[in-house]
């Protein structure tokens, strides 16, 4: 049985008096872990309402350092905070927002050598990255290590969200049977070349937060085999299947890939 403080009862109240989630949803939350990868434009509200939402430990994976340029939509960062490592920043923010939550931070790049290593210990991953080779390294490790994998990417006006549950990998397609291989370099836009709305970073990382939290409660339909996308100019959401590719050279019947494969970044796209 879980002993709440005076103020956690207070904090959690608006949860507690959910019947799906109750005092023990809310137990469950307090000991789950969660790790973000990527501390920005999808990153910061997922994490913002991860540690409002008060799970327990948190982690996150950042190499980058605030710019004034990432003050229009990743809403952890100051201005004052500009030339900060991403993960110091995002530390102070959620700490001043729940001191329940205990954030450790990654200050590294994930490549194939770490991430093995750093995605173990936790019980749902979310993908805020904004780039292709990271993406399917993500998914290939979170396969490998039977995680479930939180997924959103943005551009200009819109979203789109998955969830790949890999604690059932006969039944959940991955990253990999939507594109099997990253892009040729060059052929989607960068956030930079076509823009990005800040605003529709929060409504995705938002999604995000929602899909982990229900992950980790057990309540709700998730995401799992259902591409979720918004158009931000007709305020349009709609849902597409996404089936398992009995060729996905990952999760197939054949699979190919039998180990971590990182790509060149030079086919990045940031969104």
């Amino acid at each position: 049985m879980f002993n709440f403080t005076e103020e956690q009862i207070k904090r959690y109240a608006r949860h507690i008096i959910l019947p799906e989630v109750g005092g023990k949803g809310q137990a469950k939350l307090l000991q789950s872990k969660v790790l973000v990868i990527g501390a920005g434009g999808l990153g910061s509200p997922a994490l913002y309402y991860l540690a409002a939402a008060g799970v327990g430990t948190i982690g996150i994976v950042d190499f980058d350092v605030v710019d004034f340029s990432n003050l229009q939509r990743q809403i952890l960062h100051t201005t004052e905070r500009v030339g900060t490592p991403k993960v110091e920043s995002a530390k102070k923010t959620l700490e001043a927002l729940n001191p329940d939550v205990k954030v450790i931070t990654y200050n590294t790049k994930i490549n194939k050598n770490n991430v093995m290593d750093i995605i173990k210990d936790y019980d749902v991953i979310l993908d805020g990255t904004d780039n292709f080779p990271t993406r399917f390294l993500i998914n290939d490790a979170c396969y490998f290590a039977g995680k479930p994998l939180v997924s959103a990417a943005m551009l200009r006006f819109e979203g789109q969200c998955t969830v790949f549950d890999f604690r059932d990998k006969e039944n959940s397609p991955c990253y990999r049977c939507l594109f099997p291989e990253p892009p040729p370099p060059g052929l989607v836009p960068s956030c930079q070349e076509a823009g990005i709305l800040g605003s529709v970073g929060g409504i995705m990382g938002s999604i995000q937060a929602t899909e982990a939290i229900k992950l980790l409660l057990g309540i709700g339909e998730p995401l799992v085999g259902k591409l979720l996308i918004m158009d931000a100019l007709s305020m349009d959401f709609r849902k597409v299947k996404l089936r398992k590719d009995p060729k996905c050279p990952l999760c197939g019947e054949n699979p190919k890939i039998k180990e971590l494969i990182e790509y060149d970044q030079s086919c990045e796209v940031r969104f």
